[in-house]
């Protein structure tokens, strides 16, 4: 490493050194650095990463590897179409290799992520893939927030840049009522989780729609709030959904309500947080 000497040899040494100890960063460094000394085949590096990482599903290591050496391959390989769709293909199978052993490795969704825009492959296979592992698992939060991250950052109807919390009045009416009723179907599978929830909500934002465009939905998990005896909450995300689409409509005790009720009754372990709800609703009135 010393005298940067970049031969076979030295590959052999990093493979056998990263089999004893696959975190060893300096040492991935210098196998990078001799791929690209070498402009040695990057598919057969892939190959050779791809064993590796199956037997080391947490190295972070691994991942960075492999976005330098998509970094250093994709120029070869940007102006040949049906390349890139063969790399993307192999890639997408691969993803989905790791992450039927673990479905919410961090490193994979970081990859996968990085992947999409880099091979440009938004659309139907990739929103699903990560529909088939929500449907496997609905609470799978890195499913969802992949699933919202392709939709939305898909440049064929999404402004480029466009910031995850903004809305983009460039995506289409029927993308959004998609979404909407995706995210409204998964919900009635469990109501109590989160997830759909959030991707709801941020669907909505996307729209520029108010939350109260979803009341008629989100009032069959709760009624009669604040009538004793009678007040019965089956998504205490919908109690707080609800108490953001009264704040938005100006309704501000209806709000304060809600959230009040969140914290006395239906989610008293967050008491303190709903307690600062109410205070910023507060201010906001002010």
């Amino acid at each position: 490493m010393a005298k940067k000497e970049h031969s076979p040899r030295c590959l052999r040494l990093t493979e056998d050194i990263i089999s004893m100890n696959p975190a060893h960063y300096t040492v991935w460094l210098y196998r990078f650095s001799i791929v690209q000394a070498m402009r040695l085949p990057i598919p057969e590096e892939i190959r050779w990463l791809n064993e590796v990482s199956l037997e080391n599903l947490k190295n972070y290591q691994i991942w960075h590897h492999r976005r330098l050496l998509m970094d250093f391959y994709y120029p070869a390989i940007e102006s040949r179409p049906e390349e890139r769709a063969r790399l993307a293909r192999s890639e997408q199978d691969f993803l989905a290799q790791i992450l039927a052993e673990d479905t919410k490795n961090y490193h994979v969704w970081s990859y996968r992520q990085y992947l999409v825009p880099k091979l440009g492959v938004f659309g139907e296979s990739e929103v699903g893939a990560a529909e088939a592992l929500i449907d496997e698992d609905v609470r799978n939060n890195s499913a969802w927030s992949h699933r919202f991250f392709t939709v939305f950052s898909d440049p064929a109807h999404t402004t480029p840049g466009s910031l995850s919390t903004a809305h983009d009045p460039r995506v289409p009416a029927e993308i959004i009522d998609r979404e909407v009723k995706y995210a409204q179907d998964k919900v009635l599978l469990a109501p109590q989780n989160q997830s759909p929830w959030n991707y709801l909500r941020g669907v909505l934002v996307k729209g520029g729609r108010k939350m109260g465009s979803v009341d008629d939905f989100v009032q069959q998990f709760v009624s009669d709030i604040g009538v004793e005896d009678k007040e019965n909450v089956t998504s205490t995300h919908a109690l707080e959904l609800l108490a953001e689409s009264y704040a938005e409509k100006g309704e501000k005790d209806k709000a304060d309500l809600c959230l009040r009720r969140l914290g006395e009754k239906w989610d008293r372990i967050r008491l303190g947080y709903w307690e600062w709800r109410r205070q910023v609703l507060q201010e906001q009135a002010a």
